[in-house]
This record gives C-alpha cells, sequence and structure tokens, in this order.
C-alpha cells in the first residue's frame, strides 16, 4: 500500500535549528489561500495522460499543501517532517503538536500528525486528525486518501471504500486506486471484494 501522499515527495530545506519555537495560537497568521491554484492542478491531474504526468502535478499540489502560514510555522513543519522521515516518530508528534498549537486553523499540521500516527498504526488518532485537515481543507487529496487508509486500517471497509473514491474522483492516478481495483480489499462490493 503507497502511503506516499501524506507527505511531499519532495525534501524541504529545513531553515532553523532544532531549538522549540515559543507557540501561541494567536500569533499565527491565517494560512495562504492556495484553493485556486490547487484547483487548477485538480483538473490538469484529472486529465493526465500518464502516472509520470499525474506525480509531477501531485508534486507541485504539496507546495502548496505544506506552504505554512508564516516562517515560524514553517521550520516547525519542516522539522517535525525531517524527524518523521528519520523514523524520529515521538519528535514528530511533538513539532506537529506544537504546529497545531500554534495554527489551529491550518489543515497540514493535522494532515502530517495524521500520517505519524498512521505509522505507529494509531489508526483512531490518524483519523480524528485527518476529519480535522478536511474540516480545515475539504478538498485536501492526500487527507482524503490519508482518511480511507485510515479507515481500512480500523476495518471500516464500507466507509473506507467511499473515502476512497471521493479521493478517486479529484485523482484517479492516486497511488491507493489499487485497492479499489477488482479483488482489492476495496473493490467495490460485488467485485471481489476481500474482506479482512
Amino acid at each position: 500500500m503507497c502511503l506516499t501522499l501524506f507527505r511531499p515527495p519532495f525534501v524541504l530545506a529545513v531553515a532553523v535549528t532544532a531549538a522549540a519555537f515559543p507557540a501561541h495560537a494567536t500569533d499565527c497568521p491565517e494560512a495562504p489561500d492556495h484553493s485556486t491554484p490547487l484547483e487548477v492542478l485538480t483538473e490538469e491531474v484529472q486529465g493526465a495522460e500518464s502516472e509520470t504526468q499525474a506525480r509531477e502535478i501531485a508534486n507541485r499540489m504539496w507546495e502548496y499543501w505544506a506552504d505554512a502560514p508564516n516562517a515560524q510555522a514553517q521550520a516547525i513543519l519542516d522539522r517535525g517532517m525531517t524527524k518523521r522521515s528519520a523514523f524520529d516518530f515521538l519528535g514528530a508528534l511533538a513539532d506537529f503538536d506544537q504546529l497545531i498549537a500554534y495554527c489551529p486553523d491550518y489543515a497540514e499540521g493535522y494532515n502530517q500528525r495524521a500520517f505519524v500516527h498512521y505509522l505507529r498504526r494509531d489508526f483512531a488518532s490518524a483519523l480524528t486528525d485527518l476529519d480535522r485537515a478536511l474540516e480545515l481543507s475539504p478538498r485536501h487529496i492526500a487527507a482524503m486518501s490519508g482518511r480511507a487508509l485510515s479507515l481500512y486500517g480500523l476495518s471500516r471497509l464500507e466507509e473506507a471504500r467511499e473515502a476512497l473514491a471521493a479521493a478517486l474522483k479529484l485523482n484517479p492516478w492516486l497511488p491507493e486506486r489499487y485497492l479499489a481495483d477488482p479483488g482489492g480489499p476495496l473493490a467495490p462490493p460485488g467485485t471481489g471484494d476481500v474482506e479482512l
């Protein structure tokens, strides 16, 4: 099962040291509104002619999703993703907790924390964070896909099928699309679905 949608496929430079920042929710500015360029990219990925082309478009989506509200939030996000990539899940959780406390209306903080929960097989916590990310950014395709994977991890197959179908409507090239193929665990009923 591919998990690339929880994280940017590119490496973001960490612009600060590992020292913690004081975080006060009232100090965080509103997250940048990238809805227009993301909608354009969503239309592009729907018309992509190859997986390679679709992946390049998805990489451009990540540039917008991972654009934090200010330099301080960006540094915390980048630091948490670096720790997660190094399998320092507790350190990454601490950073994403800090980011969410500082910027409670920034969807990517929740999406990234959800990915760490998912990697730790804490699917219920991942689902809680993904639901919040989607409240803030309803067309966040990666969070939608992550929600499907988390529901699948909880053996909530019908909900997982619906969540994956919704994500695939926006990006039919998602790596997770194979889960919905005939015989796959999230295949529509009657097409040889496999129960856990």
